[in-house]
């Protein structure tokens, strides 16, 4: 229970301020086709520089965690998920809006996802501590191959070919050799003097993410694909409450399919939300109603995904490996305020880590709130033309890579990323393990050297990375992830066949 003694630092005024700009904003964001929280997160964090660590992980969590849930708006009233965690929610939510329940529907998605959002959290504040006692006993060894289990997992997993996964974190991890050797001081792959210094973690977030997503904002131009905005019409919020209470199986297997989603490094909302659907529809008497404006769905996809935030942030708080790619982000803001998540986390900084954890859990009450009275303006938001959004993001994409060092060569680096980010997604890649690569690579390279120096003065160095209990286990899960990848990406693209052949 020591999470209770840090809870009132949640409730001065400035991080109680944090968190409500973080929850009202991330719901905005959230509801803006073409902005996804991973994309949000990034753009916030040179926002936290002036920050303490505390505080800038409370505006970083308000956002990830409402970002998410406002993703429900723009799925429900545009049919256009805000973020790829609410693509479940179109199949019933906007069916329920153009039968006049968008003010039900939106009320019911916010309601669900607080419900799963706390529960979420609540795992995370459960489980955390006990996996970062455990990770105490790591030594470099370990930690070199956690290191590389982060960017085999993340890159198998959030990418529709391994192959392309597997290379993207390849990519990043070269990225992350660019600039001075720390040990012997050598220059590596300095092509430009912009690049001496290596390459900044947040001019890359920005570029990776933002970019390509502006250069489509603005290849769509002004308008919004005529899609159809469906005005909401007030509904008491005791009904959507009593609706809930009518589907506690759906918010049930909802929350838990989140929960447990979340925990597997690397899935993701999308796959919490498609697979929570799927789950309540097989378990629900109704499942014939499934897809024609049934409120089941929405609840089951809604707390999924809102459900997954708190257990996608286990791993990476005990283990450095994120659970999501918006972890992944986030593990870029715990390493520029010099916090290293695992071993140390909360022993060193106990009263950041519970502030940022207690905060995610307040967070969820504010955004269900704020939730149900801004829905409304949130609709509007999403009508805003790609272009404008395009230019607003660019802005602040030049703006937050500026601010890092006051280096225009922040700025060169955030676009020719970006760039080339735009052109790599083109081709299936993702930016999630080029990221991971790039975080995690230095991360690799100092354990493997410290673990090279203490190998060479006891059994030599195959001995120590590849022998002991945990060594192999490491090795194996590996080796497993992408083995098991690999047969589940064979085994979708058979399927795809047959479906095209029947078709």
């Amino acid at each position: 229970m020591e999470f209770l003694f840090y809870m009132g630092d949640v409730f001065t005024p400035i991080n109680f301020g944090l968190l409500l700009l973080g929850t009202i904003g991330g719901l905005i964001l959230g509801a803006t086709p073409g902005l996804s929280p991973t994309m949000a997160v990034a753009l916030l964090i040179p926002f936290t520089f002036q920050l303490e660590a505390a505080q800038g992980l409370i505006l970083l969590g308000a956002a990830y965690t409402s970002t998410v849930a406002g993703g429900a708006v723009s799925a429900i009233l545009l049919k256009i998920p805000g973020a790829p965690a609410n693509i479940a929610t179109t199949l019933d939510g906007h069916t329920m809006a153009q039968k006049g329940e968008g003010a039900k529907a939106l009320q019911i998605s916010f309601l669900a996802s607080a419900v799963g959002g706390v529960f979420g959290v609540l795992l995370l504040i459960f489980l955390t501590p006990v996996l970062a006692q455990w990770a105490l006993a790591f030594g470099p060894s370990h930690l070199f191959w956690l290191a590389i289990l982060g960017v085999t997992v993340i890159g198998s997993l959030d990418s529709k070919s391994v192959v392309k996964g597997l290379l993207s974190g390849c990519i990043g991890l070269w990225l992350a050799t660019i600039g001075f050797d720390d040990i012997m001081g050598a220059q590596r792959f300095i092509f430009h003097p912009a690049l001496g210094g290596g390459i900044n973690i947040i001019a890359a977030l920005i570029g990776l993410f933002a970019i390509p997503q502006v250069i489509t904002m603005f290849a769509k131009g002004r308008h919004n694909d005529g899609a159809e905005v469906i005005k909401v019409q007030k509904h008491p919020v005791s009904g959507a409450i009593r609706e809930l209470a009518r589907n506690k199986r759906a918010l049930g297997i909802g929350t838990a399919a989140g929960s447990i989603i979340g925990l597997i490094p690397g899935v993701g909302g999308q796959i919490a939300g498609l697979v929570a659907y799927d789950q309540s529809k097989k378990f629900s008497p109704d499942r014939d109603k499934f897809g024609t404006g049934h409120p089941e769905g929405v609840i089951a996809a809604e707390s999924a995904n809102n459900a997954m935030v708190g257990p996608s942030l286990v791993p990476l708080l005990t283990l450095s490996i994120p659970g999501s790619p918006t972890a992944a982000v986030l593990l870029g803001g715990l390493l520029i305020h010099g916090i290293f998540p695992g071993t140390d986390l909360f022993d060193n900084h106990p009263d950041v880590a519970w502030t940022f954890i207690n905060s995610m859990l307040i967070g969820q009450v504010l955004m269900c709130l704020f939730g149900l009275y801004v829905a409304g303006l949130a609709a509007k938001v999403a009508q805003v033309p790609q272009s404008v959004m395009a230019a607003v993001v660019l802005g602040l994409a030049v703006f937050g890579s500026y601010s890092v060092q006051s280096s225009m060569g922040d700025v060169y680096v955030m676009a020719a990323l970006g760039v080339m980010m735009y052109f790599l997604e083109r081709f299936g890649f993702s930016a999630a393990p080029l990221v991971l690569g790039l975080i995690l690579g230095p991360i690799a390279e100092a354990n493997f050297i410290q673990g090279s120096m203490i190998a060479n003065a006891t059994d030599g160095l195959a001995p120590y990375f590849l022998g002991g209990p945990l060594n192999i286990f490491l090795i194996a899960v590996v080796v497993a992830s992408v083995l098991y990848s690999g047969y589940m990406e064979l085994r979708t693209r058979r399927y795809t066949s047959k479906e095209e052949i029947m078709a």
